[in-house]
């Protein structure tokens, strides 16, 4: 750790480091760190432990790199980091490192709202980062309303909204359908939560198979897959799908 850290020390002297490191900031390397998470997500989801290894470097680079732009313009150091995020886990797991019995998840979310309210007297969706995926975010968002009664009481309410989402695209104009649009995503999200899906988990599962049929697809037609008309190619999507179960 003292190592990458006087690296990118090294690499942040206005005197003698890399012009490119010099010049980043906050705002410039965050879409970074956004991604790097994402490439250990995905090693993890490919049980590349190899892969993975390398990825949750990156991820680590991110944070020192954060950490020491927050040393040269004065805000805290990289050690105040380790301290703050100490102080957290313990704070949170009372019936570890304090003296309770009670513990579990109930007891970290209820920690967690009266840190939440300790720092300010905000609404109930403060904190939910706008940097979030989109639909990991309305899923955030929806916890958080549902913390204080609104919320469908079962799943059938969502669905109910997903019905009537569709409608409103069908009767939507031109200025509106984007709108509609992200009005049915946050309908679907919603119905997954009530069913106990991630909604962001299942569709990066999606994803994946619909890369991994249509690489197999592709493989099967051979050169003239792309110039095959669209029946040919949904035989062999077809074909794809019952040997992929």
């Amino acid at each position: 750790m003292e190592r990458l850290l006087a690296i990118m020390k090294r690499l942040r002297d206005p005197a003698t480091g890399c012009e490119w490191d010099v010049a980043q900031s906050f705002e410039s390397i965050a879409p970074y760190t956004i991604e790097e998470a994402h490439e250990v997500a995905d090693a993890i989801a490919r049980g590349d432990m190899a892969e993975l290894k390398d990825e949750l470097g990156d991820l680590l680079l991110q944070v020192v790199f954060h950490a020491q732009i927050a040393e040269d313009t004065g805000h805290f150091t990289f050690a105040d980091v380790v301290t703050a995020i100490s102080d957290k886990m313990e704070r949170r797991h009372p019936h570890i490192f304090g003296d309770t019995a009670e513990g579990g998840h109930h007891l970290w979310e209820q920690i967690k709202a009266e840190e939440r309210r300790a720092k300010a007297a905000g609404g109930t969706l403060d904190g939910v980062a706008l940097g979030l995926p989109a639909l990991m975010r309305a899923e955030k968002l929806q916890k958080r309303a549902a913390r204080v009664g609104f919320d469908w009481p079962d799943p059938s309410g969502s669905r109910a909204k997903i019905d009537e989402e569709l409608q409103e695209i069908a009767e939507a104009g031109p200025d509106t359908l984007e709108e509609e649009f992200g009005d049915l995503l946050f309908a679907v999200v919603n119905w997954a939560r009530h069913h106990s899906v991630d909604a962001e988990a299942a569709l990066r599962a999606g994803n994946r198979k619909f890369e991994r049929r249509f690489r197999a697809m592709e493989a099967e037609g051979g050169e003239g897959f792309a110039a095959l008309d669209l029946d040919a190619k949904e035989a062999l999507w077809q074909r794809v799908k019952h040997r992929d179960g």
